[in-house]
C-alpha cells in the first residue's frame, strides 16, 4: 500500500493572523494543494484560533473536493463546531495553549471515557475519526477500546531525533503500525516531516496518509505552494523504490 499526501494549511492562516488581515487565503492554499498532488486538506482549529478560524472550516468545508481532515481537542466548544461542520475526517489531539506546535500524542487510556464520548458523537454524524498517539501499544489498544476507526501516529521523536536515535524512534512506529493494523485500526502518521525525513515513513507497508504542513509552507516561500506540494508527494509515492537511507534501519 502507496500513502497519500495530506496537506495541512495551518501555517498558510499562520501568516495571515500575523496582520489579522485577509491574505493569504488559506481556501485559494487548499484549491492549489489539491491540484498539485494533495490527496487531502488538514487544518486544526485551536481553541485561541491562532491561525485557522471558524470562517476557513465553514468555507473548506463547502470546497474542498478531496478530504478535509479537522484536527480538535476534545474540548466541548470545538466538539460542538466538529459536529457541526462535520468534516470527512476527525483527528483527535492534545491541545495546551502554551504550546508553539503540538507536544506529544493524545492520552487516550489517561481519558477513556471522554473521548469515548467524543468518538461517538463524531462518527454518529459520519465523520471518520482517527486519534493522533504515541507510538505506544497501550495508547493504541485504547484508542480502538474508544471506537477510533484510525490512529496517526506521531512521529515528531523520529523526526527530531539525533543521528543514533534515529533507528530505535523509527522502530518504534514500525513496531506500532503493524500492531494497529493487526487489530483492526486504519493507521496514518505526521508532525514534524520534511523532505529530508519523510521517505522512511512513507515506505512503512501500513501507513496509508501522511500529514505534513510546516516543511511544506516553508519550502513554497521559497518555490511556491504548487511546487513545494508536488514535491513532496512525489517523495511519497517513491519511497518504496529505495532504501538508501543515510541511518541503518
Amino acid at each position: 500500500m502507496k500513502s497519500i499526501l495530506g496537506v495541512n494549511i495551518d501555517h498558510v492562516a499562520t501568516v495571515r493572523e500575523a496582520r489579522k488581515g485577509t491574505m493569504p487565503e488559506v481556501v485559494a492554499a487548499a484549491v492549489i494543494a489539491e491540484q498539485s498532488g494533495g490527496h487531502g486538506i488538514t487544518i486544526h482549529l485551536r481553541q485561541d484560533r491562532r491561525h485557522i478560524q471558524d470562517r476557513d472550516l465553514a468555507i473548506l468545508r463547502q470546497v474542498v473536493h478531496s478530504k478535509l481532515n479537522l484536527e480538535m481537542s476534545l474540548t466541548e466548544e470545538i466538539v460542538r463546531i466538529a459536529v457541526e461542520a462535520v468534516p470527512d475526517q476527525a483527528t483527535l489531539v492534545p491541545e495546551n495553549r502554551q504550546e508553539v506546535t503540538t507536544e506529544g500524542g493524545l492520552d487516550v487510556a489517561g481519558q477513556l471515557e471522554r473521548t469515548r464520548e467524543v468518538t461517538a458523537r463524531l462518527a454518529a454524524c459520519g465523520v471518520l475519526v482517527s486519534h493522533f498517539i504515541d507510538p505506544d501499544r497501550r495508547q493504541i489498544d485504547a484508542a480502538r477500546e474508544s471506537g477510533a476507526r484510525y490512529i496517526e501516529l506521531h512521529t515528531g521523536s523520529y523526526a527530531n531525533a539525533r543521528w543514533a536515535e534515529k533507528t530505535a524512534e523509527y522502530r518504534k512506529l514500525v513496531d506500532a503500525a503493524g500492531y494497529a493494523a493487526s487489530i483492526g485500526l486504519g493507521v496514518n502518521a505526521g508532525h514534524g516531516l520534511d523532505y529530508h525525513n519523510v521517505q522512511p515513513v512513507a515506505a512503512i507497508p501500513e501507513v496509508e496518509e501522511l500529514n505534513i504542513g510546516h516543511s511544506i509552507i516553508s519550502r513554497a516561500i521559497f518555490s511556491g505552494l504548487a511546487v513545494a506540494v508536488r514535491e513532496m508527494a512525489d517523495l511519497i509515492e517513491t519511497a518504496g523504490e529505495s532504501r538508501d537511507w543515510p541511518w541503518t534501519v
